[in-house]
């Protein structure tokens, strides 16, 4: 019989250690529990490294403090904070792709669903569905299934409608601008002032100022914090930066 190993991850532990022995019951089901996002990695990382990784990770969509390592492409900036369960399911997907996600809710929430599919879980299920219900999403996932509610599924297509058309504004926004302008946005994606960017692409801080003020127009925003947030939203990779200019950045101009 082949066995799928089922990870639970809930800060509430009456909640982690009922669902998990409930799970347990089942002939064809491994089951372990977490309560922490770092509580997780260690349980991925320890499975990963005995040749015995967990199928699917079932959720909490409220997780507090979730984190899960992930490796970065070098020059990338540091991930925002981890703070919910749908963060995890992101570091999730980058660690340990072959890990299908169900994220569990206490309510139904549109929004939260699509950042959740997102962030690449494969489910969201409510907490208190039945463990038949439950079982079945587990199964199906495993067999490349999205699962969602019936009555998310309406709400769930208009956000992620909505973030598509927000995400080729942004890219129409980017595309206006020139060469040079785009390389220094890079290189405030990536946190370097205005400093380290002439440095970097040896201009003249006075003409680097022109390009950001150029920048901050075109892209219709006023601050560099509301610039580096519409480029990653359009795609935008930070410039790669060496050692020492790592060092001497890390505030934004």
């Amino acid at each position: 019989m082949v066995r799928i190993r089922v990870l639970v991850v809930d800060d509430h532990r009456i909640f982690a250690e009922s669902l998990a022995a409930a799970l347990a019951a089942e002939p064809d089901v491994d089951v372990s529990a977490a309560g922490s996002g770092p509580a997780a990695s260690r349980c991925l990382e320890r499975a990963a490294a005995e040749g015995r990784r967990f199928d699917v990770l079932l959720v909490d969509a409220d997780l507090g403090a979730a984190a899960v390592p992930a490796q970065r492409e070098p020059g990338a900036a540091p991930p925002p904070p981890v703070s919910d369960g749908i963060a995890l399911v992101a570091g999730v997907r980058v660690a340990h792709p072959g890990v299908r996600t169900v994220v569990l809710a206490e309510r139904d929430d549109p929004r939260r669903a699509a950042l959740a599919l997102q962030a690449g879980a494969s489910g969201w299920v409510a907490k208190d569905c039945s463990l038949s219900r439950l079982l079945a999403v587990v199964r199906g996932v495993l067999r490349e299934e999205t699962h969602l509610p019936p009555a998310l599924l309406t709400g769930v297509l208009r956000e992620l409608t909505a973030a598509r058309k927000h995400r080729s504004d942004s890219e129409r926004l980017v595309e206006s601008l020139t060469p040079r302008e785009h390389e220094v946005l890079r290189c405030m994606v990536a946190g370097l002032g205005r400093k380290d960017v002439a440095a970097r692409l040896f201009l003249s801080p006075h003409t680097v100022r022109t390009h950001m003020q150029n920048v901050l127009g075109k892209l219709g925003v006023h601050s560099t914090l509301a610039a580096v947030a519409l480029a990653r939203r359009a795609g935008v990779r930070p410039a790669e930066l060496s050692g020492d200019v790592v060092e001497r950045s890390g505030q934004l101009a």
